[in-house]
């Protein structure tokens, strides 16, 4: 299971099926991970005995969020040099197709160069950095919950966009683990889930991780978040990132600008929570985010349990139809209220980041 030998500074929280688990950690020389493609209809665990398949993990999304796309990538540049003959471009090729798996997330070239200069000096240093790596994400997702803890009222209505919980980090997550804090402290709390289209992150993977948190949630249309927040139904809104640019911009899961624009019109507290190796000091803003397009087919179709207990995947538009899938967009500084990290909460303004990223911890 992926209760791992973890330093008792790190807490484990997700649990399932009664034992506990981290989305990703390494046995030897096989990265495991929990495979969130077959969420939240299949619970397994896929096993990578080389780079490259921690690669098409990652790639595939059977791996996905910033934290745990970070740990992935750091597990596989470890790999790499375990598998590497004598040979420096080999270590060069690999770093550089692990860094084109996933363009847009942060935590993963900030994962992989760390591994790549521990590297330089063992093999062994590299797996005890790519640990490390992983170990930080589980600390920072608990004092993110901390530290947004702080920001959740009682009887709060909150929104959430895509999946930003355990399975997005090691473990704990980024925008869920106030929610989990706030739980924990006997806040009553209810939480809208938008579903996250084209891929259902939201109404598979949040949906299934409040649902074993026993939180009281509803999985809502994603064009339904401006409506419930006109009933004033909603308090704030808190998602995930998965870079951070150095003036505040944000990108994040596509639909997520829509919200932020709607929280703005309406005067509701929009969030942004993150480690701050989501933070992109060399990218100025975010027009200079690179913005990952995925295949037209994660347009056509979707994938669902059938009355039987089957898994099928059907198509949902018109056959023959060109469709475009941008994965991610950028929220604005400007629309957000502040971003939750693990070294306290900010306002999304450059001499704040710089300050924040020059703490001491």
């Amino acid at each position: 299971m992926g209760l791992v030998m973890i330093n008792e500074k790190y807490q484990v929280r997700m649990k399932v099926n009664g034992e506990h688990y981290l989305t990703v950690w390494m046995e030897g020389q096989t990265v495991c991970l929990i495979d969130q493609n077959a969420l939240p209809f299949n619970f397994s665990v896929y096993r990578s005995k080389t780079y490259m398949e921690t690669c098409h993990a990652i790639r595939s999304m059977i791996v996905r969020g910033a934290g745990a796309i970070g740990a992935a990538a750091g597990y596989a540049m470890a790999q790499a040099f375990m598998e590497a003959p004598d040979d420096i471009d080999f270590i060069q090729k690999a770093r550089l197709t692990i860094e084109n798996t996933r363009p847009t997330a942060q935590n993963l070239f900030y994962a992989v160069q760390r591994v790549y200069e521990a590297g330089q000096t063992s093999t062994q240093n590299a797996l005890t950095e790519a640990g490390e790596i992983a170990r930080e994400n589980i600390d920072d997702g608990r004092k993110i919950g901390e530290y947004g803890n702080e920001l959740i009222p009682e009887k709060a209505r909150l929104e959430t966009h895509c999946n930003a919980g355990w399975l997005a980090f090691v473990d704990y997550g980024s925008a869920l683990s106030p929610i989990y804090i706030a739980k924990e402290k006997g806040k009553d709390i209810f939480v809208y889930v938008d579903e996250t289209r084209p891929r259902a992150q939201g109404a598979r993977l949040t949906a299934w991780e409040l649902k074993n948190e026993k939180i009281p949630h509803a999985i809502i249309p994603d064009n339904a978040g401006a409506h419930l927040m006109q009933q004033g139904k909603i308090d704030m809104i808190i998602v995930g990132a998965d870079r951070i640019a150095a003036n505040g911009d944000v990108a994040n899961k596509i639909g997520t600008l829509e919200k932020a624009i709607a929280a703005k019109t309406f005067g509701i507290p929009f969030y942004v929570a993150a480690p701050v190796s989501t933070i992109d000091l060399d990218c100025p803003d975010g027009a200079s985010i690179t913005i990952e397009e995925r295949s037209e087919e994660e347009v056509h179709y979707q994938t669902g349990l059938s009355d039987k207990g089957e898994i099928h995947k059907v198509m949902v538009s018109n056959p023959g139809s060109p469709a475009f899938n941008p994965a991610f967009d950028v929220t604005p500084a400007s629309y957000v209220s502040a971003i939750i990290t693990n070294r306290g909460i900010i306002k999304p303004e450059k001499e704040a980041i710089k300050s924040l990223m020059n703490m001491v911890t």
